[in-house]
Protein backbone atom coordinates (compact mmCIF):
# COMPACT_ATOMS: atom_id res chain seq x y z
CA UNK A 1 0.00 0.00 0.00
CA UNK A 2 2.10 3.13 -1.25
CA UNK A 3 -0.79 6.20 -1.07
CA UNK A 4 -1.87 7.25 2.91
CA UNK A 5 -4.88 8.96 1.65
CA UNK A 6 -8.98 8.78 1.94
CA UNK A 7 -11.75 9.97 -0.20
CA UNK A 8 -15.13 10.88 1.77
CA UNK A 9 -17.65 9.86 -0.56
CA UNK A 10 -21.34 10.74 1.33
CA UNK A 11 -23.43 8.69 -0.98
CA UNK A 12 -21.08 5.89 -0.12
CA UNK A 13 -20.97 6.13 3.90
CA UNK A 14 -24.92 6.40 4.15
CA UNK A 15 -25.36 3.55 2.02
CA UNK A 16 -23.24 1.53 3.84
CA UNK A 17 -22.57 2.85 7.22
CA UNK A 18 -24.09 0.12 9.51
CA UNK A 19 -23.32 -0.67 12.59
CA UNK A 20 -20.67 -3.54 13.08
CA UNK A 21 -17.67 -4.61 14.80
CA UNK A 22 -14.42 -3.11 14.76
CA UNK A 23 -12.49 -6.67 14.24
CA UNK A 24 -9.52 -6.08 16.89
CA UNK A 25 -10.30 -10.25 17.23
CA UNK A 26 -12.14 -12.87 14.47
CA UNK A 27 -14.14 -14.08 15.71
CA UNK A 28 -15.26 -11.56 17.85
CA UNK A 29 -15.98 -11.57 21.71
CA UNK A 30 -19.47 -12.29 21.49
CA UNK A 31 -18.33 -15.82 20.44
CA UNK A 32 -16.68 -16.49 23.28
CA UNK A 33 -18.23 -18.96 25.51
CA UNK A 34 -18.28 -20.64 29.00
CA UNK A 35 -17.83 -24.07 27.95
CA UNK A 36 -14.29 -23.31 27.44
CA UNK A 37 -12.11 -23.22 30.73
CA UNK A 38 -8.74 -23.42 32.70
CA UNK A 39 -7.73 -26.98 30.85
CA UNK A 40 -8.01 -25.29 27.63
CA UNK A 41 -6.24 -22.78 28.04
CA UNK A 42 -3.18 -25.04 29.45
CA UNK A 43 -3.22 -26.94 26.28
CA UNK A 44 -2.87 -23.94 24.18
CA UNK A 45 0.23 -22.49 26.51
CA UNK A 46 1.78 -25.75 25.60
CA UNK A 47 1.28 -25.39 21.65
CA UNK A 48 2.71 -21.81 22.12
CA UNK A 49 5.48 -23.40 24.21
CA UNK A 50 6.07 -25.66 21.31
CA UNK A 51 6.05 -22.65 18.84
CA UNK A 52 8.35 -20.94 20.38
CA UNK A 53 6.73 -17.34 19.59
CA UNK A 54 7.48 -14.16 21.16
CA UNK A 55 4.88 -12.86 23.82
CA UNK A 56 2.74 -9.74 23.87
CA UNK A 57 1.60 -8.90 27.30
CA UNK A 58 -1.21 -7.17 28.61
CA UNK A 59 -2.39 -6.08 32.27
CA UNK A 60 -5.74 -5.24 32.96
CA UNK A 61 -5.94 -2.16 36.34
CA UNK A 62 -9.59 -1.14 36.24
CA UNK A 63 -9.15 1.43 38.90
CA UNK A 64 -10.22 5.29 38.28
CA UNK A 65 -10.64 7.84 40.77
CA UNK A 66 -13.90 9.97 38.91
CA UNK A 67 -16.01 8.52 36.30
CA UNK A 68 -16.06 9.69 32.65
CA UNK A 69 -19.93 8.83 31.75
CA UNK A 70 -19.14 8.10 27.95
CA UNK A 71 -16.93 5.08 28.95
CA UNK A 72 -17.56 1.32 28.07
CA UNK A 73 -14.38 0.10 30.15
CA UNK A 74 -14.21 -2.89 32.67
CA UNK A 75 -13.39 -0.13 35.56
CA UNK A 76 -14.04 0.51 39.38
CA UNK A 77 -14.37 4.02 40.35
CA UNK A 78 -12.90 4.70 44.05
CA UNK A 79 -11.15 7.55 45.63
CA UNK A 80 -9.91 5.30 47.84
CA UNK A 81 -6.38 4.22 46.84
CA UNK A 82 -5.84 1.45 49.14
CA UNK A 83 -8.21 -0.40 47.44
CA UNK A 84 -5.43 -1.30 44.47
CA UNK A 85 -3.15 -3.18 46.93
CA UNK A 86 -5.04 -6.25 47.42
CA UNK A 87 -6.21 -6.13 43.74
CA UNK A 88 -2.37 -5.95 42.66
CA UNK A 89 -1.45 -8.62 45.38
CA UNK A 90 -3.92 -10.88 42.76
CA UNK A 91 -2.74 -10.01 39.87
CA UNK A 92 1.16 -10.35 40.44
CA UNK A 93 -0.43 -13.45 41.76
CA UNK A 94 -1.64 -14.49 38.32
CA UNK A 95 1.89 -13.17 36.53
CA UNK A 96 3.59 -15.93 38.77
CA UNK A 97 1.15 -18.46 37.97
CA UNK A 98 0.69 -18.17 33.94
CA UNK A 99 4.51 -17.41 33.74
CA UNK A 100 5.18 -20.98 35.56
CA UNK A 101 3.63 -22.31 32.19
CA UNK A 102 5.97 -20.50 29.45
CA UNK A 103 9.26 -20.96 28.39
CA UNK A 104 10.94 -17.91 30.35
CA UNK A 105 13.57 -17.60 27.07
CA UNK A 106 10.50 -16.56 24.99
CA UNK A 107 11.02 -12.60 24.66
CA UNK A 108 8.51 -10.52 25.11
CA UNK A 109 8.18 -7.99 22.07
CA UNK A 110 5.29 -6.49 23.30
CA UNK A 111 3.67 -4.83 26.61
CA UNK A 112 0.61 -3.01 27.44
CA UNK A 113 -0.86 -1.76 30.89
CA UNK A 114 -4.72 -0.66 30.02
CA UNK A 115 -8.10 -0.31 32.66
CA UNK A 116 -9.52 2.05 34.11
CA UNK A 117 -6.27 4.55 34.90
CA UNK A 118 -2.91 2.45 35.14
CA UNK A 119 -1.37 5.52 36.70
CA UNK A 120 -4.06 5.24 39.51
CA UNK A 121 -1.79 3.28 41.31
CA UNK A 122 1.34 5.00 43.30
CA UNK A 123 4.72 4.71 41.88
CA UNK A 124 6.21 2.25 44.29
CA UNK A 125 2.88 0.10 43.42
CA UNK A 126 4.14 0.59 39.79
CA UNK A 127 7.50 -0.90 40.33
CA UNK A 128 6.17 -4.02 42.43
CA UNK A 129 4.02 -5.00 39.54
CA UNK A 130 7.18 -4.50 37.06
CA UNK A 131 9.23 -5.90 38.98
CA UNK A 132 6.66 -9.45 39.53
CA UNK A 133 6.80 -8.99 35.69
CA UNK A 134 10.51 -8.95 35.27
CA UNK A 135 10.97 -11.93 37.40
CA UNK A 136 8.20 -14.65 35.56
CA UNK A 137 8.89 -12.72 31.67
CA UNK A 138 11.71 -12.25 29.49
CA UNK A 139 11.62 -8.66 29.05
CA UNK A 140 13.69 -6.59 26.88
CA UNK A 141 16.32 -4.44 28.62
CA UNK A 142 17.36 -2.89 25.10
CA UNK A 143 14.22 -0.51 25.07
CA UNK A 144 13.52 -2.68 21.68
CA UNK A 145 9.96 -3.33 22.42
CA UNK A 146 6.79 -1.18 22.56
CA UNK A 147 6.08 -1.47 26.09
CA UNK A 148 3.15 1.32 26.45
CA UNK A 149 0.90 3.01 29.07
CA UNK A 150 -2.46 4.38 28.83
CA UNK A 151 -2.42 7.47 30.85
CA UNK A 152 -5.38 10.03 32.22
CA UNK A 153 -3.28 13.74 31.83
CA UNK A 154 -6.12 15.35 34.16
CA UNK A 155 -4.98 12.42 36.91
CA UNK A 156 -1.06 12.31 37.61
CA UNK A 157 1.36 13.73 38.41
CA UNK A 158 4.12 15.05 35.75
CA UNK A 159 6.98 13.20 37.86
CA UNK A 160 4.79 9.98 37.22
CA UNK A 161 6.53 10.02 33.91
CA UNK A 162 10.29 10.15 35.16
CA UNK A 163 8.80 6.57 36.54
CA UNK A 164 7.13 5.27 33.50
CA UNK A 165 10.47 5.62 31.74
CA UNK A 166 12.55 3.99 34.76
CA UNK A 167 10.51 0.90 34.06
CA UNK A 168 11.28 0.14 30.86
CA UNK A 169 7.86 2.08 29.33
CA UNK A 170 8.74 3.87 26.03
CA UNK A 171 5.34 4.79 24.81
CA UNK A 172 2.12 6.44 26.37
CA UNK A 173 -1.14 6.62 25.18
CA UNK A 174 -3.03 9.78 26.67
CA UNK A 175 -7.12 10.01 27.02
CA UNK A 176 -7.88 13.64 25.99
CA UNK A 177 -11.07 13.47 24.34
CA UNK A 178 -12.09 17.05 24.23
CA UNK A 179 -10.78 20.62 25.70
CA UNK A 180 -13.81 21.97 24.88
CA UNK A 181 -15.02 22.71 28.60
CA UNK A 182 -18.94 22.41 27.82
CA UNK A 183 -17.93 18.96 27.02
CA UNK A 184 -15.81 18.37 29.61
CA UNK A 185 -18.10 18.61 32.19
CA UNK A 186 -21.09 16.86 30.24
CA UNK A 187 -18.79 13.85 30.54
CA UNK A 188 -17.43 14.49 33.95
CA UNK A 189 -13.73 14.56 32.32
CA UNK A 190 -10.99 17.17 32.73
CA UNK A 191 -7.69 17.78 31.22
CA UNK A 192 -6.51 20.96 30.24
CA UNK A 193 -4.13 21.99 27.41
CA UNK A 194 -1.81 22.91 29.56
CA UNK A 195 -1.35 19.80 31.93
CA UNK A 196 -1.29 17.82 28.96
CA UNK A 197 1.50 20.27 27.12
CA UNK A 198 3.38 19.53 30.25
CA UNK A 199 3.12 15.57 30.25
CA UNK A 200 4.22 15.45 26.31
CA UNK A 201 7.32 17.49 27.27
CA UNK A 202 8.41 15.69 30.04
CA UNK A 203 7.59 12.58 27.79
CA UNK A 204 9.63 13.62 24.89
CA UNK A 205 12.50 15.20 27.71
CA UNK A 206 12.62 11.29 28.69
CA UNK A 207 12.71 9.79 25.69
CA UNK A 208 9.66 8.33 25.04
CA UNK A 209 9.90 6.73 21.68
CA UNK A 210 6.02 7.60 20.84
CA UNK A 211 3.19 9.23 22.15
CA UNK A 212 -0.08 8.95 21.63
CA UNK A 213 -3.67 10.42 22.54
CA UNK A 214 -7.25 9.62 21.87
CA UNK A 215 -10.31 11.90 21.23
CA UNK A 216 -14.02 11.12 20.92
CA UNK A 217 -16.21 12.46 18.34
CA UNK A 218 -20.35 12.64 18.83
CA UNK A 219 -20.18 13.26 22.61
CA UNK A 220 -22.43 15.79 24.27
CA UNK A 221 -22.58 19.42 23.08
CA UNK A 222 -19.92 18.98 20.19
CA UNK A 223 -19.87 20.34 17.00
CA UNK A 224 -17.46 20.78 14.66
CA UNK A 225 -16.80 24.43 14.74
CA UNK A 226 -16.14 23.15 18.96
CA UNK A 227 -14.54 20.22 17.81
CA UNK A 228 -11.88 22.44 15.50
CA UNK A 229 -10.37 24.11 18.20
CA UNK A 230 -9.36 21.17 20.48
CA UNK A 231 -8.08 19.72 16.87
CA UNK A 232 -6.10 22.89 16.43
CA UNK A 233 -4.52 22.39 20.19
CA UNK A 234 -3.96 18.64 19.36
CA UNK A 235 -1.47 19.68 15.86
CA UNK A 236 0.41 22.00 18.62
CA UNK A 237 0.90 19.52 20.69
CA UNK A 238 2.14 17.14 17.30
CA UNK A 239 1.43 13.59 18.95
CA UNK A 240 3.23 10.80 17.02
CA UNK A 241 -0.19 9.19 16.57
CA UNK A 242 -4.05 9.46 16.71
CA UNK A 243 -7.20 7.83 17.48
CA UNK A 244 -10.48 10.02 16.83
CA UNK A 245 -13.24 7.49 18.30
CA UNK A 246 -17.08 8.10 17.18
CA UNK A 247 -18.89 7.74 20.85
CA UNK A 248 -21.27 5.10 21.07
CA UNK A 249 -24.41 6.08 23.12
CA UNK A 250 -25.10 2.43 24.32
CA UNK A 251 -26.50 3.27 27.70
CA UNK A 252 -28.94 -0.22 28.32
CA UNK A 253 -25.46 -1.92 28.38
CA UNK A 254 -23.02 0.69 30.17
CA UNK A 255 -25.06 2.10 32.88
CA UNK A 256 -22.84 5.11 33.08
CA UNK A 257 -23.89 6.06 30.04
CA UNK A 258 -27.26 7.35 31.57
CA UNK A 259 -25.76 10.52 32.87
CA UNK A 260 -25.41 11.81 29.71
CA UNK A 261 -28.32 13.87 28.13
CA UNK A 262 -29.22 12.38 25.24
CA UNK A 263 -30.51 15.59 23.81
CA UNK A 264 -27.32 16.90 23.98
CA UNK A 265 -25.79 14.79 21.65
CA UNK A 266 -24.80 15.55 18.43
CA UNK A 267 -27.07 14.58 15.17
CA UNK A 268 -25.77 12.09 12.83
CA UNK A 269 -25.39 14.52 10.28
CA UNK A 270 -23.19 16.79 13.05
CA UNK A 271 -21.32 13.46 13.82
CA UNK A 272 -20.77 12.58 9.82
CA UNK A 273 -19.57 16.44 9.28
CA UNK A 274 -17.18 16.30 12.48
CA UNK A 275 -15.62 13.33 11.21
CA UNK A 276 -15.21 14.31 7.47
CA UNK A 277 -13.78 17.93 8.65
CA UNK A 278 -11.19 15.39 11.22
CA UNK A 279 -10.41 13.30 8.65
CA UNK A 280 -9.46 16.43 6.51
CA UNK A 281 -7.57 18.43 8.77
CA UNK A 282 -5.60 15.57 9.87
CA UNK A 283 -4.15 15.19 6.73
CA UNK A 284 -3.58 18.53 5.77
CA UNK A 285 -1.35 18.10 9.16
CA UNK A 286 0.73 15.45 7.45
CA UNK A 287 -0.78 12.60 9.47
CA UNK A 288 -1.06 9.45 7.57
CA UNK A 289 -4.43 8.16 7.87
CA UNK A 290 -3.89 3.84 9.53
CA UNK A 291 -7.41 3.04 8.98
CA UNK A 292 -10.12 2.69 11.88
CA UNK A 293 -9.98 6.37 12.86
CA UNK A 294 -6.31 6.24 13.62
CA UNK A 295 -3.77 8.64 11.81
CA UNK A 296 0.00 8.58 12.50
CA UNK A 297 2.98 10.61 11.22
CA UNK A 298 4.22 9.41 8.38
CA UNK A 299 7.68 8.38 10.55
CA UNK A 300 5.69 6.82 12.93
CA UNK A 301 6.55 2.77 13.54
CA UNK A 302 2.60 2.39 12.66
CA UNK A 303 3.08 4.27 9.65
CA UNK A 304 6.06 2.34 8.45
CA UNK A 305 5.04 -0.97 9.62
CA UNK A 306 1.75 -0.48 7.09
CA UNK A 307 3.97 0.53 4.23
CA UNK A 308 6.14 -2.58 4.50
CA UNK A 309 3.14 -4.81 4.80
CA UNK A 310 4.00 -5.68 8.16
CA UNK A 311 1.03 -4.06 10.02
CA UNK A 312 -0.96 -5.94 12.60
CA UNK A 313 -4.04 -5.76 14.81
CA UNK A 314 -5.15 -6.87 18.21
CA UNK A 315 -6.97 -6.14 21.49
CA UNK A 316 -5.23 -2.88 21.96
CA UNK A 317 -5.83 -2.32 18.52
CA UNK A 318 -2.72 -1.23 15.41
CA UNK A 319 0.78 -2.99 16.27
CA UNK A 320 3.66 -2.98 15.23
CA UNK A 321 4.73 -6.18 16.51
CA UNK A 322 2.89 -9.88 14.95
CA UNK A 323 3.54 -13.15 15.18
CA UNK A 324 3.26 -12.55 18.91
CA UNK A 325 0.95 -14.65 21.71
CA UNK A 326 -0.74 -12.24 23.73
CA UNK A 327 -1.06 -13.10 27.21
CA UNK A 328 -3.41 -10.83 29.57
CA UNK A 329 -3.41 -10.21 33.16
CA UNK A 330 -6.45 -9.16 35.35
CA UNK A 331 -9.92 -9.25 35.66
CA UNK A 332 -11.93 -9.19 31.88
CA UNK A 333 -8.54 -9.48 30.17
CA UNK A 334 -8.74 -11.67 27.14
CA UNK A 335 -5.47 -13.77 25.92
CA UNK A 336 -4.71 -15.01 22.54
CA UNK A 337 -2.78 -17.90 22.64
CA UNK A 338 -2.18 -20.23 19.78
CA UNK A 339 -5.66 -20.97 18.61
CA UNK A 340 -7.56 -20.11 21.19
CA UNK A 341 -9.36 -16.79 23.06
CA UNK A 342 -9.57 -16.97 27.02
CA UNK A 343 -11.07 -14.29 28.89
CA UNK A 344 -10.61 -13.93 32.63
CA UNK A 345 -13.46 -13.50 35.03
CA UNK A 346 -15.20 -9.42 34.43
CA UNK A 347 -16.16 -9.11 38.12
CA UNK A 348 -13.20 -8.61 40.57
CA UNK A 349 -14.74 -10.67 43.37
CA UNK A 350 -14.86 -13.21 40.86
CA UNK A 351 -11.31 -12.68 39.22
CA UNK A 352 -9.85 -12.05 43.22
CA UNK A 353 -11.61 -15.51 44.39
CA UNK A 354 -10.12 -17.80 41.23
CA UNK A 355 -6.80 -16.27 42.17
CA UNK A 356 -7.44 -17.46 46.18
CA UNK A 357 -8.69 -20.49 45.09
CA UNK A 358 -5.45 -21.52 42.71
CA UNK A 359 -6.90 -21.36 39.54
CA UNK A 360 -6.52 -19.25 37.01
CA UNK A 361 -9.11 -17.31 36.47
CA UNK A 362 -10.62 -17.60 33.00
CA UNK A 363 -14.13 -17.73 32.24
CA UNK A 364 -14.98 -18.19 29.30
CA UNK A 365 -13.43 -18.40 25.93
CA UNK A 366 -13.21 -19.82 22.02
CA UNK A 367 -11.10 -22.18 20.20
CA UNK A 368 -10.78 -20.93 16.83
CA UNK A 369 -10.74 -23.76 13.58
CA UNK A 370 -8.89 -23.99 10.40
CA UNK A 371 -11.73 -21.87 8.84
CA UNK A 372 -11.73 -19.34 11.69
CA UNK A 373 -7.93 -18.74 11.74
CA UNK A 374 -7.78 -18.74 7.77
CA UNK A 375 -11.23 -15.82 7.56
CA UNK A 376 -9.14 -14.21 10.71
CA UNK A 377 -5.91 -13.68 8.26
CA UNK A 378 -7.90 -11.91 5.53
CA UNK A 379 -9.31 -9.71 7.71
CA UNK A 380 -6.59 -8.49 9.01
CA UNK A 381 -4.96 -7.79 5.66
CA UNK A 382 -7.74 -6.07 4.84
CA UNK A 383 -8.28 -4.21 8.04
CA UNK A 384 -4.36 -3.28 8.38
CA UNK A 385 -3.26 -3.02 5.11
CA UNK A 386 -6.36 -2.24 2.48
CA UNK A 387 -5.27 -5.34 0.07
CA UNK A 388 -5.04 -8.93 -0.31
CA UNK A 389 -3.45 -11.45 -2.39
CA UNK A 390 -5.27 -14.48 -3.33
CA UNK A 391 -1.69 -16.53 -3.83
CA UNK A 392 -0.32 -15.55 -0.76
CA UNK A 393 -3.67 -17.08 1.32
CA UNK A 394 -3.06 -19.80 -0.72
CA UNK A 395 -0.22 -20.70 0.14
CA UNK A 396 -0.36 -20.58 3.77
CA UNK A 397 -3.75 -22.33 3.91
CA UNK A 398 -3.79 -24.80 1.02
CA UNK A 399 -7.01 -23.29 -0.11
CA UNK A 400 -8.09 -21.80 -3.95
CA UNK A 401 -9.52 -18.69 -2.65
CA UNK A 402 -12.04 -17.73 -5.63
CA UNK A 403 -13.17 -21.73 -4.85
CA UNK A 404 -13.34 -21.16 -0.86
CA UNK A 405 -14.98 -17.38 -0.57
CA UNK A 406 -16.99 -17.86 -3.70
CA UNK A 407 -20.43 -16.72 -2.04
CA UNK A 408 -18.45 -13.71 -0.38
CA UNK A 409 -16.72 -12.38 -3.62
CA UNK A 410 -19.91 -12.78 -4.62
CA UNK A 411 -20.94 -10.40 -1.97
CA UNK A 412 -18.58 -8.49 -2.62
CA UNK A 413 -19.74 -7.22 -6.28
CA UNK A 414 -22.08 -4.64 -5.18
CA UNK A 415 -19.28 -3.04 -3.38
CA UNK A 416 -17.00 -3.19 -6.11
CA UNK A 417 -20.01 -1.77 -8.98
CA UNK A 418 -19.82 1.15 -6.07
CA UNK A 419 -16.00 2.12 -5.74
CA UNK A 420 -15.14 0.03 -2.40
CA UNK A 421 -12.95 -2.40 -3.59
CA UNK A 422 -10.92 -3.25 -6.97
CA UNK A 423 -11.78 -6.86 -7.61
CA UNK A 424 -8.71 -8.57 -9.91
CA UNK A 425 -7.42 -11.81 -10.90
CA UNK A 426 -5.10 -11.78 -8.62
CA UNK A 427 -6.52 -10.44 -5.27
CA UNK A 428 -8.60 -7.27 -3.68
CA UNK A 429 -7.89 -4.27 -3.06
CA UNK A 430 -9.86 -1.11 -0.60
CA UNK A 431 -10.04 2.05 -2.76
CA UNK A 432 -9.80 5.13 -1.13
CA UNK A 433 -13.30 5.56 -0.96
CA UNK A 434 -13.45 2.59 0.54
CA UNK A 435 -11.24 2.32 3.88
CA UNK A 436 -13.32 4.51 5.66
CA UNK A 437 -15.66 1.37 5.45
CA UNK A 438 -13.47 -0.92 5.52
CA UNK A 439 -15.39 -2.41 8.61
CA UNK A 440 -18.33 -3.36 6.33
CA UNK A 441 -15.83 -4.95 3.27
CA UNK A 442 -14.68 -7.40 6.65
CA UNK A 443 -18.22 -7.75 7.42
CA UNK A 444 -18.36 -9.56 4.20
CA UNK A 445 -15.88 -12.38 5.08
CA UNK A 446 -17.54 -12.70 9.12
CA UNK A 447 -18.79 -15.78 9.30
CA UNK A 448 -20.77 -15.11 12.15
CA UNK A 449 -21.96 -11.68 11.39
CA UNK A 450 -25.51 -13.01 10.62
CA UNK A 451 -26.23 -14.96 13.86
CA UNK A 452 -27.42 -13.68 17.10
CA UNK A 453 -27.65 -10.13 15.00
CA UNK A 454 -30.33 -8.90 17.37
CA UNK A 455 -28.74 -10.00 20.22
CA UNK A 456 -25.52 -7.91 19.58
CA UNK A 457 -25.04 -4.35 19.75
CA UNK A 458 -21.92 -2.87 17.43
CA UNK A 459 -21.32 0.81 17.15
CA UNK A 460 -21.75 2.59 13.83
CA UNK A 461 -18.64 2.22 11.19
CA UNK A 462 -18.53 5.99 11.10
Amino acid sequence: MTSSSVVWDRQLIDRYDLSGPRYTSYPTAPQFHNQFGEADLRQAITRSNAAGRPLSLYFHIPFCSTVCYYCACNKIITANRKRAMPYLERLMEEVARQGALFDRSRPVHQLHWGGGTPTYISDDEKRLLMAATREHFNLLEDDSGEYSIEIHPGDMDVATIGCLRELGFNRLSMGIQDFDPTVQQAVNRFNSVEEVRELVQAGRNEGFHSISMDLIYGLPHQTWNTFERTLASIIDLAPDRLSVFNYAHLPHLFKVQKQIDESALPSAEEKLLMMERITEVLLGAGYVYIGMDHFARPDDELAVAQQQGLLQRNFQGYSTHGGCDLVAFGVSAISAIDNVFAQNHKQIEDYQGAIDAGRLPVVRGFELSADDLLRQEVIKQLICQFELDFVDIECRFDIDFKDYFAAELEQLQPMAADGLVALTASGIRVTLAGRLLIRRICMTFDAYINQSRSEIRYSKII
